[in-house]
């Protein structure tokens, strides 16, 4: 955990983050996407899933004085539970918890459950987190990421996938590298893996 502690002091929290083994991204995680955001000043960062990672880029907005996070979250009490922790941090207002329900997609000739993205304002995208849905779900659960924003993507965004180290995320990289071939991917070796891809 001290990792966390790490990341808490660097960003200034006050109060310790609110960390579940499972389900929070990893500390290594954090630190790559908050040293972006820090360091790139994006005006507007779509995340998948929403918990740790959205105090960390709320707080990153807040020290940028510039910036908003808007969090698709597909699990109502999730929703609730970020949202209480964003006033609990004072960062309410650098950040957007949207019910997002998961429902049938269909992409060529498969089928996703993913996010419903029509509460997600028209925005041009400068940072994109994916850390959801579940891998769980289905085969390459993250995939359809990429096909369903990337009309809203700014020209320069940046695209950052957690759990990269798994066989399913490497093979959906793959697939969005060949997909887009105007995007060149860097993998960053830390607890889970990270993506990172941009144009």
């Amino acid at each position: 955990m001290s990792s966390y502690q790490s990341l808490e002091k660097r960003l200034g929290f006050e109060n310790t983050l609110p960390v579940t083994e499972h389900w929070s991204a990893a500390p290594g995680f954090l630190e790559v996407i908050s040293d972006y955001c820090l360091k790139n000043k994006p005006r507007v960062i779509v995340e998948c899933s929403s918990g740790t990672s959205s105090l960390v880029l709320s707080r990153c907005c807040q020290m940028n004085e510039v910036g908003h996070v808007y969090s698709l979250e597909n699990g109502e009490e999730f929703v609730d539970q970020t949202s209480q922790q964003l006033d609990s941090f004072l960062l309410s207002k650098y950040c957007d918890v949207i019910y997002s329900p998961l429902q049938d997609l269909r992409l060529g000739e498969e089928m996703y459950q993913w996010y419903a993205i029509n509460n997600l304002p028209d925005v041009e995208i400068d940072m994109l987190v994916i850390d959801g849905p579940p891998g769980f779900l289905q085969k390459h659960s993250r995939y359809p990421a990429v096909p369903m924003l990337s009309k809203k993507m700014a020209e320069h965004c940046a695209i950052f996938l957690d759990d990269a180290a798994r066989d399913d995320e490497q093979e959906l990289v793959e697939r969005w590298l060949n997909e887009n071939p105007d995007f060149q991917g860097e993998y960053i070796k830390n607890e889970r893996g990270c993506y990172i891809l941009k144009k």
